[in-house]
C-alpha cells in the first residue's frame, strides 16, 4: 500500500494529519506501513494531480475523501467529520478507507 500526504507549505494541518494517519494505521494492524510527505508549491502541479486542498490523504494514488466539484488550488482543505467540518479527516474515516484500500 502506497500512502502519500499532500501538503502546501507551512500548512498548519500537517502535523495533525501525521498523527492521525499513524494513529489509524496502528488501528487498522498496519504498523509496518510508512507513508510519505510532500509539499505542493506550484499552481500547475496542484491542476496537474487535481490537488483539492491541504492536507491531502492519497491511498494508492487514490483521494478517498474526495468529493465532487471541490475547486483544485493551493488552499487549505476542510473534511466532513462526525464532528463537524474538520481540518483532518477522523481517525475512524482514515482507518476505514485504509482497511478498504487493504
Amino acid at each position: 500500500m502506497e500512502i502519500e500526504i499532500l501538503v502546501v507549505p507551512d500548512c498548519p494541518n500537517e502535523k495533525p494529519a501525521v498523527e492521525r494517519l499513524r494513529g489509524a494505521l496502528a488501528d487498522a494492524g498496519l504498523h509496518d506501513t510508512t507513508f510519505s510527505i510532500r509539499t505542493i508549491s506550484d499552481p500547475g502541479e496542484a491542476e496537474r494531480i487535481g490537488f483539492t486542498g491541504s492536507p491531502m490523504i492519497l491511498i494508492d494514488g487514490h483521494d478517498p475523501f474526495a468529493e465532487p466539484g471541490r475547486p483544485v488550488g493551493l488552499s487549505c482543505r476542510m473534511y466532513r467529520t462526525p464532528d463537524g467540518l474538520v481540518g483532518v479527516p477522523g481517525r475512524d474515516q482514515l482507518r476505514l478507507a485504509l482497511t478498504a484500500a487493504g
